[in-house]
């Protein structure tokens, strides 16, 4: 591996897997306090604009964040303080405008994503959704903070922040379960608004935290000159915009996965659980992998170095997909295992467990080519060239509409369902999957256009070939677990997890090294 990647990948990778710890500790809480009833439904709903804004705005790895990043680098830290002032004002006046109309239309936009819910979960999401509204202008400024601590190369802090928010949930939790046990006719539990009071507390903690790391690196400036930097300043605000598009495909996504689901009890809470199982992994791997490539990636573009760009984009594509289809076969094969240990205890019973086991797989399949649009995505960004990526967002949401309706039944109001396949939630999953494969093939043959061609069909074999090696792994241990495993407990499902995992690891290293389709080494 590279040794760019050598010397930011530990410091990303330690952040991102503490971030990724906690925010598991955080829905084993959730699970074991709501399960899949109508309150986490109902916050699933309400979160879907403000997380949305979170995630795609004040997200690392975020548009703006690789915004700011490729403006910021060139710069001295007293004229990227300039540039950061000037556009976290204007920034956090628009998103304070939004956060108003969002709150004065909660309930109309509770209805439009979900019209399917039951009365009594629209008013939860409703008073959930005002709420967390103040999180919207908080999320331009974490955004741009991220942007420009990565910028000077701090990418630990940006890599850990998120686990604010987790760490504050699960105090809410607890202190909500000590207050129950202190008060026996209370039921701190019900209370409709609990996750949304911790998810706006954890912002706000992320967001002071960020503030005191700014200043200290010297990038906040409490005084601005608007004339000055007007071309680096409009360079960050034109790149956000399609890119916004084009990287949040994804979340944009949710809207539309989510307007369907509203018409299956428990399906929110479901892929919520489901999604955060596959994203744990796939966060770590997106932060590690494709993060610290992004300034590179810039720096090869502006020195015209296309040669350069297209190997070490060609070495990021095998690593990206050597250990996504990993990932994609371990879940398949361990997802028994992987949902009765994390969710299934408390409110979170068997068929709650059942329901999010075919749900975890259906995510799995899709694992390699999220994390390929990932790549692909950034890559157009960071060399400054978004208009295809924006084409393909909004052909990627038609899409998605069409093939969440199809997949789900084709179902038309007072006639009944027209097609034959019906897959329920699993379906909506399987759009996505769809989508973003699509997206990918469009992505890859474009970039012989920006003179950085991608040998197709090596790539092709290649990833052919670990498949292949993950498709016997996944055999022969589901095999073994099968005959093998007779303890129906936590410790026996531990125990065939570690082993299972251990065992599948070595064989799916042995066999992509046969196979020489795996640069990692020992």
């Amino acid at each position: 591996m590279h040794s760019f990647l050598k010397n930011n990948v530990f410091s990303i990778s330690f952040g991102t897997s503490l971030s990724k710890l906690a925010g598991c500790i955080r829905q084993i809480f959730i699970a074991a306090a709501f399960g899949v009833g109508v309150t986490y439904d109902a916050f699933n709903y309400a979160y879907i604009i403000p997380g949305f804004l979170l995630i795609i705005i004040g997200g690392i790895n975020g548009p703006l964040h690789n915004a700011v990043v490729a403006v910021l680098t060139p710069l001295s830290k007293k004229n990227g303080a300039i540039v950061l002032t000037q556009v976290s004002i204007k920034l956090s006046i628009l998103l304070f405008i939004l956060a108003i109309l969002i709150y004065s239309n909660s309930s109309l936009l509770i209805e439009l994503l979900a019209p399917n819910l039951s009365s009594e979960a629209k008013s939860i999401a409703t008073y959930q959704l005002q709420i967390l509204t103040p999180c919207i202008p908080l999320s331009g400024f974490i955004g741009l903070s991220f942007g420009a601590l990565n910028s000077q190369r701090k990418f630990f802090l940006s890599s850990v922040s998120p686990a604010i928010t987790s760490l504050t949930t699960i105090f809410f939790i607890l202190f909500s379960w000590i207050f129950n046990q202190e008060n026996t006719s209370s039921h701190f539990f019900n209370v409709t608004g609990l996750l949304a009071f911790a998810t706006l507390t954890g912002t706000l903690i992320q967001f002071v935290v960020q503030i005191f790391e700014i200043n200290k690196i010297g990038l906040l400036r409490l005084e601005s000159t608007f004339n000055l930097f007007k071309n680096e300043e409009s360079r960050i605000f034109k790149l956000i915009i399609p890119a916004s598009f084009s990287s949040g495909l994804s979340q944009i996504n949710v809207f539309i996965d989510m307007f369907f689901a509203s018409s299956f009890q428990g399906a929110a809470s479901g892929l919520a659980y489901g999604n955060f199982l596959i994203q744990a992994p796939l966060g770590i791997l997106s932060n590690s992998l494709i993060l610290p490539l992004l300034p590179k990636f810039s720096k090869l573009r502006s020195d015209k170095d296309n040669r350069g760009l297209q190997k070490k984009l060609i070495t990021g594509i095998e690593y990206c997909f050597l250990t996504a289809i990993f990932l994609t076969g371990f879940f398949i094969t361990f997802n028994n295992q992987i949902v009765q240990l994390v969710f299934q205890r408390g409110s979170f019973d068997y068929s709650a467990a059942l329901k999010v086991k075919n749900i975890l797989i259906a995510y799995a399949v899709g694992i390699p080519f999220y994390l390929y649009r990932d790549l692909l995505v950034r890559t157009y960004y960071s060399i400054e060239k978004t208009n295809l990526p924006f084409k393909t967002s909004f052909a990627g949401i038609i899409f998605n509409v069409f093939f969440d309706w199809f997949l789900i039944g084709a179902p038309i109001k007072n006639f009944g369902n027209i097609s034959p396949y019906n897959f329920g939630v699993v379906g909506i999953i399987l759009s996505s999957v769809i989508v973003n494969f699509i997206v990918c093939i469009l992505l890859s043959f474009n970039l012989r256009n920006e003179d950085i061609p991608l040998p197709n069909f090596d790539l092709l074999r290649k990833i052919s070939l670990m498949s292949l090696a993950a498709f016997i792994g996944s055999t022969l241990c589901f095999t073994i677990l099968k005959t093998t495993n007779k303890l129906n407990s936590n410790l026996g499902e531990f125990l065939s997890l570690i082993f299972g995992s251990l065992t599948f690891f070595v064989i799916y290293f042995l066999l992509t090294k046969f196979f020489k389709v795996n640069k990692f080494k020992v």
